[in-house]
């Protein structure tokens, strides 16, 4: 059974950085998609960042310039390094990978929380 664990959310103040990281255990296949999305109180989830397995990227507007996203794929970990960080960004982290092999699998982490003040 495949396994999302995220970490490296915290408290941080406007203008700082923050990295996160995604570890997917339980496969001995690569991830194919993974991303990382958010979700803010009262707000819809929404997609931050996402890569290939070829790690061709694409980042939401609010993100863009801000953000990077990268991965390992021999290790099938996920990285987010967030910069220039604002209050807006606060919200719940998720990671996300979609596996194919052996089967079709749309696997998600228990999020971790991201809280910018200002």
């Amino acid at each position: 059974q495949v396994q999302l664990v995220e970490s490296g959310g915290g408290l941080v103040q406007a203008g700082g950085s923050l990295r996160l990281s995604c570890v997917a255990s339980g496969s001995i296949f690569r991830a194919n998609d993974m991303a990382w999305y958010r979700q803010a109180p009262g707000k819809q989830r929404e997609l931050v960042a996402g890569i290939t397995r070829v790690a061709s990227t694409k980042y939401a507007d609010s993100v863009k310039g801000r953000f990077t996203i990268s991965r390992d794929n021999n290790k099938n970990m996920v990285y987010l390094q967030m910069d220039s960080l604002k209050p807006e960004d606060t919200a719940v982290y998720y990671c996300n990978a979609v596996f194919t092999l052996p089967r079709e699998i749309d696997a998600w982490g228990q999020g971790t929380q991201v809280t910018v003040s200002s």
